[in-house]
């Protein structure tokens, strides 16, 4: 019987070095572009290593990242929501013109609104899961249907296009507290919206790496006939991960509605795309089965550097759709490559 060598251990026993558990993160391209685009608007815009101007940039990020959490996540799954922007106003009209019409506390309006947001979450989920249609077809449908309700129920009930102000109303100052509020941090002044991203960005990596949910949500994204054949509760998952978009929605529409007290019916329409933006460009792949929840936090706040640093740099701001597509392009470019070599790698 022949005996193995101190020198050739089992590679089924040898552990991944540390560079080659680096490259096959999905948010290594973005890490990788995040600080190219720092180090670029640190020499272009002289006012960008601030403290004002970091807080401003945080604050683009986290309204962003907030949605592009769960969009994340949904696209691991692999489906997408093109409802995801205009749900965002949906939660904040349902609460404001609740509040007022009923003369209810601001709690009960945004108490109602969370129960029909995730009515609509459910209400995606589970005509994807009933009818087969593609997701694209399902959320495209629901983003017009909220986009004629969000402007005909507000002209029908307020006379306007906007909701009637409920600043003077009760629970309104606690509210603001909860969804609109800002504190100090080293100077820094922040709004809690960034900890509602960063505690969002936490739980969702949790979720995914820690829980059986996690590979419930990779195994589904991968292919949902393979992870049903392995007993996989793949309509379960799928309606709960648009619950969980219809969740980040309602906060999003809360931090909306407290920060200004009105609400323009309109608003919202576009959104769901700088979601899927930021999502792609921290690691998702467009066909599921891949991604981070930490990679959209990463594609957020390279949106918020982007969108900020071109105004500090003093350029024109129309050319930021211009490179918001061509960051778009190239992290894509770059996820695949760092995927090409991890798969490579193993």
């Amino acid at each position: 019987m022949t005996t193995a060598t101190t020198t050739g251990a089992d590679e089924r026993l040898m552990t991944r070095g540390f560079a080659r558990r680096l490259i096959g993160r999905p948010e290594l391209g973005a890490v990788v572009g995040a600080a190219a685009v720092f180090v670029f608007f640190s020499f272009a815009a002289e006012t960008f290593l601030k403290a004002s101007s970091l807080s401003t940039v945080l604050y683009a990020s986290s309204t962003i990242g907030i949605m592009a959490v769960p969009v994340a996540l949904l696209m691991i799954g692999g489906e997408f929501d093109l409802s995801a922007g205009v749900m965002v106003t949906s939660s904040a009209l349902v609460s404001s013109m609740f509040s007022y019409q009923m003369t209810a506390n601001v709690w009960v309006g945004t108490g109602v609104s969370l129960l029909v947001t995730l009515a609509i979450g459910f209400f995606n989920g589970f005509m994807l899961t009933r009818t087969k249609l593609p997701s694209f077809i399902i959320t495209l449908g629901t983003f017009l249907m909220l986009t004629g309700l969000n402007l005909g129920f507000t002209k029908l009930i307020s006379g306007t296009v906007s909701t009637k102000t409920i600043g003077d109303m009760e629970g309104f100052p606690s509210a603001r507290a909860v969804f609109a509020s800002h504190f100090t941090i080293a100077g820094v002044d922040l709004q809690v919206t960034v900890l509602w991203w960063l505690g969002l960005v936490a739980l969702a990596t949790w979720i995914l790496l820690r829980t059986r949910a996690g590979n419930w949500i990779f195994a589904v994204g991968g292919g949902a006939d393979a992870a049903r054949a392995v007993g996989v509760p793949v309509n379960r998952t799928k309606i709960g991960l648009y619950m969980a978009v219809a969740f980040c929605a309602w906060i999003s529409g809360q931090h909306l509605l407290m920060s200004y007290d009105v609400v323009q019916s309109g608003e919202g329409v576009g959104n769901e795309f700088l979601y899927i933006i930021a999502a792609v460009i921290g690691g998702c792949l467009m066909t599921g089965g891949y991604g981070s929840a930490i990679g959209s936090a990463v594609g957020a706040f390279i949106f918020g550097m982007t969108s900020k640093g071109i105004v500090y740099a003093q350029w024109n701001p129309d050319w930021f759709k211009f490179f918001l597509g061509a960051m778009l392009l190239l992290a894509t470019l770059l996820n695949a490559w760092v995927r090409r070599r991890a798969e490579a790698s193993k």
